[in-house]
């Protein structure tokens, strides 16, 4: 009887990725494909919908796909494609819906790996959803009010409320517009995520005598085809003197804060001065965030200006975040700051293993080198905190190696990199 010896290879290089993949392949057959497709569909069409011919793609006999025992695995918990053996296609089998699949992440794919038996085969699956222009620009309250001191002189600033655009890219939110433009105009400011705050220029002094209220329109539109809108009334109510703005000292603040850190963490201070005396230079300040999520995940006190963490953050979840922090005056003159926070990983998660696929029996005659089965291993953290090494038990006639790989979809599509691990137990 020849002596066998255990061979253990799965380390991973060292590369910053939200998570790692390892393959392992436990080898029963010399013949091994490795291949891949790419596809790219339209978020929200129907179930039963074509995705592909994925037999006529990949080359084979819709016959090879029934005796070896055609299997899709997806990534996501959720089983959006489905293979149709009989005809060799990929179908919907749930309908897709873009914005709740990858919020704002784009491009948006899903990962699919499609296995057949005897002999063992692999492919690689990518599936593009593309956006559809289905949500309109909105926003989250019905109408903003605004008190504004009749001694405001031209160029005096006033942040709104943003709207929100559940879809990307041109359909996502494009523009706005406000009606009538006797006293204000609008200007935008791009983040460097892409998003668009929205503020109000005082373009001609008011007159509280001549009129004391004044209500405008304003709008949102996005890009699509088929252009959709939002709209939100402004109140304005002008009232006497109060001449002086806050400041912020900074315009920019950065924080780096651990995930899983406890429920209030002071996370940083933020300070506006206004010249004025009495209750007309005093700061209130508010997260004017409208999202939801951010709101519930931090507080700050609106008298000295202090944000303190208010949830469990977790940077598999969300790796980071922007607050726009208002502060505002009793007269209504504001001014505004942006606050970035870096959410810095731990290691809390551990490798998950799953069993893609896996030979019931083996002769005892099998060669060395055949593939006996195919194993998954997932660990969400990111950098050294994600490497996965891998070993199998000493004195048994298998061993187990790791080869690198890289997936890269159709370049005409969108390119993503998959690192996976593949590993060979031989016999």
């Amino acid at each position: 009887m020849a002596l066998l010896f255990l061979r253990i290879s799965c380390v991973a290089e060292e590369m910053a990725l939200m998570w790692h993949a390892v393959l392992f392949f436990i080898f029963l057959s010399s013949r091994f494909t490795l291949a891949q497709i790419s596809y790219s569909i339209p978020e929200e069409m129907p179930k039963g919908s074509m995705v592909g011919n994925v037999a006529q793609d990949l080359g084979l006999d819709f016959k090879r796909l029934i005796s070896g025992k055609g299997r899709v695995h997806t990534v996501d918990s959720t089983e959006y494609i489905a293979l149709d053996k009989e005809r060799g296609m990929l179908y919907i089998k749930e309908k897709i819906d873009r914005e709740s699949l990858c919020a704002t992440k784009t491009p948006c794919a899903l990962h699919i790996r499609m296995t057949l038996e005897n002999p063992m085969e692999l492919y690689t699956i990518t599936v593009e959803i593309t956006d559809i222009n289905d949500n309109a620009p909105f926003f989250q309250t019905e109408e903003i009010r605004i008190e504004i001191i009749e001694a405001a002189l031209p160029g005096a600033r006033f942040m709104l409320e943003r709207a929100m655009d559940a879809d990307v890219g041109i359909n996502g939110l494009q523009s706005y517009s406000l009606k009538p433009t006797d006293h204000f105009a609008l200007e935008l400011e791009s983040n460097a995520d892409g998003v668009k705050n929205v503020e109000m220029i005082l373009q001609k002094q008011l007159d509280r005598e001549k009129q004391e209220r004044l209500t405008l329109i304003l709008t949102a539109m996005d890009g699509g085809e088929s252009v959709l809108s939002g709209t939100v009334q402004i109140h304005i109510a002008i009232l006497d003197a109060n001449d002086n703005a806050p400041v912020f000292r900074q315009k920019i603040y950065k924080v780096l804060v651990n995930e899983n850190s406890p429920k209030g963490t002071k996370l940083a201070k933020v300070t506006a001065s206004d010249a004025d005396e009495g209750t007309n230079g005093q700061v209130t300040y508010y997260i004017s965030n409208k999202e939801k999520a951010v709101k519930d995940m931090f507080h700050i006190n609106e008298d000295d200006g202090e944000i303190t963490l208010n949830g469990q953050i977790d940077y598999e979840t969300k790796s980071h975040y922007q607050l726009d922090i208002q502060a505002r005056d009793q007269g209504g003159l504001s001014d505004s700051c942006k606050i970035s926070i870096d959410v810095l990983d731990i290691n809390d998660n551990k490798p998950t293993l799953t069993i893609l696929s896996m030979a019931s029996s083996i002769t005892e005659n099998s060669l060395i080198g055949n593939i006996v089965a195919m194993i998954n291993v997932n660990d969400p953290d990111s950098e050294v905190n994600g490497q996965v090494h891998c070993k199998i038990n000493d004195n048994i006639p298998f061993s187990i190696t790791s080869h690198l790989t890289m997936f890269l979809p159709c370049t005409q599509i969108r390119t993503w990199i998959e690192r996976e691990k593949l590993s060979t137990i031989l016999v």
